[in-house]
């Protein structure tokens, strides 16, 4: 049986890199689009709950299943199985972001949060971002497509454990050669968070966040030194978030064994 295949991003339904990546996986199986009606970047994990959400069957050039939503990317991976695809896909695959997801930005990237979403369902999962290091004037999404063609067959063939899924990005170097994959940790990537204050023509005040440029540590096996090096990034993400670590420590801290007899 052909695999089934589910793509999304936040960037929008009209974004190359998911014209892109639809191309590259169809022959692989049954794919099917379902992504925002608009750019959703920086939406993170969010869910719609509070309006009513849609869903638009839509023709797009090279043909496939596409439909469009106004929701948010994790939005569009519940609909797409609850509703359109009636079942869970083998395979979610979100991207190709334009930009990267690295470090500290997969908690606020609806790319990765689509990802994400599909490891929860129980799908096997992977985003891919591409990531212009060498500043090029028009982005190339053939490096992207073809790696994420590697990596989709290799999870249809070698499954992940469940709750997990890869978080991938793809440097575009000046002279568009890859050195290489590496098998990455999360990085460490920050926004120094300016905030600006601005007044409308009407002398209402508003704040516009965003702008600055992030700033990295280039940690050795780091996903950000990865890419910054020109190589692939592969990341294997986990849904647990717990510290397992600081837990045994705080299990033994006498503050916080204290703490819990006073509960």
């Amino acid at each position: 049986m052909d695999a089934l295949i589910l793509l999304t991003n936040d960037d929008g339904i009209h974004a190359e890199g998911l014209f892109a990546l639809n191309a590259a996986l169809a022959s692989l199986g049954r794919v099917v689009v379902v992504a925002p009606d608009r750019p959703r970047s920086a939406s993170g994990h969010s869910i719609t709950l509070h309006k009513p959400l849609r869903i638009a069957k839509v023709k797009m050039p090279g043909g496939g299943e596409w439909y469009s939503t106004t929701g948010t990317p994790s939005d569009c991976v519940l609909l797409a199985v609850h509703e359109i695809l009636r079942r869970r896909p083998d395979l979610v695959v979100s991207g190709i972001n334009d930009g990267p997801n690295l470090g500290w930005d997969l908690t606020y990237s609806g790319t990765v949060a689509a990802a994400m979403e599909g490891a929860i369902i129980g799908a096997q999962a992977m985003a891919i971002s591409l990531v212009n290091t060498g500043n090029h004037p028009e982005w190339d999404y053939g490096l992207a497509s073809e790696f994420a063609l590697r990596v989709a067959s290799l999870l249809l063939r070698e499954p992940l454990p469940p709750h997990v899924f890869l978080n991938i990005n793809v440097p575009m170097p000046p002279d568009k050669r890859l050195r290489g994959v590496m098998l990455t940790h999360q990085g460490i990537r920050r926004y120094p968070g300016r905030i600006e204050k601005r007044v409308d023509p009407a002398g209402r005040v508003y704040y516009w966040l965003g702008g600055d440029v992030p700033e990295d540590r280039l940690e050795p096996g780091s996903d950000v030194e990865a890419v910054s090096k020109g190589y692939v990034s592969i990341t294997p993400i986990h849904l647990d978030l717990t510290n397992y670590a600081l837990l045994e420590q705080l299990k033994s801290s006498p503050g916080f064994a204290k703490l819990l007899e006073n509960c």
